[in-house]
């Protein structure tokens, strides 16, 4: 019966009964603060005080402001999983006057496949043993590290000034 009973404890003592805290990423927008800003009025340095600098701008357009926040939580084998994702897209005219903003959450998102292609590097394809020995007998420890050669085929062991 103890046997018994030290062996369920053991089994339960993986479990974990404390949940995993939540990690916020990002830019978190306030629904309220955004509000404050009116689209024909509102210039860059308004949102840049009432939401702080974007997380990124648009690849081609500086007048397109993205901010993103993410919160995630730490699931089964300790990876992360993203619990709540929240987009906001401000669109600046040239002038700096804000035109637009739009707000995306986590079910207007899509899936980015991968590529799983290697870079080919230069050099040799030499296997494990010729890499680990590859080395062995190219220096010799007596030799000299600078100057001539002395002896060998075809010197004299003097060095000749020209």
């Amino acid at each position: 019966m103890i046997f018994r009973a030290v062996l369920l404890v053991l089994l339960l003592s993986g479990c974990s009964v404390v949940e995993a805290p939540h990690q916020l990423r990002g830019n978190k927008i306030d629904a309220d603060l955004l509000k404050e800003l009116v689209p024909g009025t509102s210039t860059r340095a308004d949102a840049t005080a009432l939401l702080g600098s974007p997380s990124a701008k648009a690849t081609f357009d500086d007048n397109t402001w993205i901010y993103v926040s993410e919160t995630t939580q730490t699931r089964v084998g300790r990876t992360p999983g993203v619990t709540s994702q929240d987009v906001t897209v401000l669109t600046f005219d040239p002038a700096g006057t804000l035109r637009g903003m739009k707000r995306l959450d986590q079910d207007a998102s899509r899936p980015v496949d991968t590529v799983s292609r290697t870079t080919p590097s230069p050099g040799s394809e030499a296997s494990f043993l010729q890499q680990l020995l590859g080395n062995v007998g190219k220096f010799n420890a007596g030799a000299p590290t600078g100057g001539a050669k002395s002896g060998g085929p075809g010197g004299s062991g003097a060095q000749t000034g020209i």
